[in-house]
């Protein structure tokens, strides 16, 4: 008798044990999808401030090239990451890079920066970060204006020795009690546009034979 009881509690554990490790798997799936379409849609808005539906008439998040390794270090990417490149009528019309900063006053400031095919900035996004609210966190449009700064910037416009903060003698405004901060984003946005002109000829190449069209 002892043992039925014993054999029966088994098996009432036992499948207990089954489905709540089955509903665990299944929210856990479910979890995920939401989380990745959540992860896409703020992604993809992030590109639509930089290259707008109105400039572009393809996929932005699909059609992707990969950052040659050999760019990883100066870009900041640990892993590498995907370049988003706005095309219209197939026309190469603009690429949005991603980039960290390393050198944020808390830590790693990730980002991404479109670059229009004149080789001007189309606009840069800060996608994660840890600085200082109410300091350093003014480069998070929804702070602050300031990121807005680099839009129809250049690697001429304005001269090399002019990619410094105010604070440096260059053109960029810093924070009140904070310069750390906007030095990093100067410093890798500069270095954003020097893989672009490094790299112009292969990465348009590359991307005009995507379309299917030759130069």
């Amino acid at each position: 008798m002892i043992f039925s009881s014993i054999r029966k509690n088994s098996l009432l554990l036992g499948t207990f044990a089954l489905v709540t490790t089955a509903l665990l798997a299944f929210t856990a799936d479910v979890t995920k999808e939401r989380i990745a379409n959540a992860e896409r849609a703020a992604q993809q808005k992030a590109l639509f401030e930089i290259v707008p539906r109105t400039r572009h008439n393809n996929d932005l998040l699909s059609d992707t090239i990969q950052v040659p390794e050999s760019a990883w270090a100066g870009l900041g990417l640990k892993s590498g990451g995907d370049i988003y490149v706005a095309r219209h009528t197939n026309e190469t019309i603009a690429m949005i890079i991603p980039a960290t900063a390393p050198d944020g006053y808390s830590g790693d400031i990730r980002m991404i920066v479109g670059i229009n095919a004149d080789g001007t900035i189309a606009g840069v996004r800060i996608v994660d970060h840890k600085e200082t609210p109410g300091l350093g966190d003014k480069i998070d449009l929804k702070k602050n204006p300031w990121i807005m700064g680099f839009n129809g910037k250049s690697l001429s416009a304005p001269e090399s020795s002019k990619w410094k903060v105010k604070k440096d003698g260059g053109d960029f405004d810093q924070f009140a009690g904070a310069t750390i901060t906007p030095r990093a984003v100067v410093n890798q946005v500069r270095r954003v546009l020097e893989f672009v002109d490094t790299h112009r000829d292969e990465l348009f190449k590359k991307n005009d034979a995507v379309s299917g069209e030759t130069k």
